[in-house]
C-alpha cells in the first residue's frame, strides 16, 4: 500500500504530465477532455483553457478555468457540461497515474461542483469550477487541529512584554498636560 506522500507525488506527476502540446508513447497529442484539444490550432481561435490539482489531507481538489462566451452560459446543461470535463480530467489523471506508478488510484466525489462565471467586458468572460474528490487508500484521515492552548501562552507573553500606556525608559520627552 502506497503512502500518502507517494499518492500525492504520483497525482501531482500526472497532472504535470498534461501541458499544452504533451504527446503520448505513440507520437500522438494527449487526449485530456479540455477544449483545447478540438480542431486545428493553425487555423481555428485557441481555447485557452486549463486544470490545477492542489492537495490537502486525503484529498485532492481539481480546479478548471476556461474561457466561455456568454450564449454557452445561458445554453442548457453548462454546470453539467464543466461536470462531465472534470470528469474526463479525473478519468486522465487516474490513467496517467497508472503509467507513472504501476498502481491504480481512487478518487471519490465529495460533495458538488462550484461553477463560477466571470466577466471583464461584454466579449471576454471565463468560467472557474472546482470539486473535490477523496483519495481512496491513503492514510491521513482528517486534518490535524491545532491546539489554541500553546497559542494562547505565546501571545499572553508577547503582551506582557508590551508596555501598552506606559512611558519607555528611554523617553525624554517632557511631560505633556494630557499624560
Amino acid at each position: 500500500m502506497a503512502t500518502t506522500y507517494e499518492i500525492i507525488q504520483g497525482l501531482s506527476q500526472a497532472a504535470a504530465n498534461a501541458y499544452d502540446g504533451a504527446h503520448n508513447d505513440e507520437g500522438e497529442l494527449l487526449e485530456i477532455g479540455l477544449q483545447r484539444e478540438q480542431g486545428n490550432p493553425l487555423i481555428d481561435k485557441r481555447v485557452m483553457d486549463g486544470f490545477n490539482v492542489r492537495f490537502f489531507a486525503n484529498k485532492m481538489v481539481l480546479s478548471y478555468h476556461s474561457e466561455v462566451q456568454l450564449k454557452e452560459v445561458y445554453a442548457k446543461g453548462f454546470e453539467s457540461e464543466i461536470d462531465q470535463r472534470l470528469a474526463d480530467i479525473v478519468s486522465f489523471l487516474k490513467k496517467e497515474y497508472r503509467k507513472v506508478t504501476g498502481s491504480s488510484v481512487g478518487l471519490k466525489q465529495e460533495g458538488e461542483i462550484d461553477v463560477r462565471v466571470e466577466n471583464s467586458s461584454r466579449i471576454r468572460s471565463w468560467v472557474m469550477a472546482a470539486k473535490t474528490y477523496v483519495i481512496e487508500g491513503s492514510e491521513a484521515e482528517t486534518v490535524p487541529q491545532y491546539s489554541s492552548d500553546k497559542l494562547q501562552d505565546g501571545w499572553q507573553s508577547f503582551l506582557d512584554q508590551g508596555g501598552l500606556g506606559k512611558k519607555a525608559k528611554n523617553d525624554k520627552r517632557p511631560k505633556s498636560s494630557g499624560e
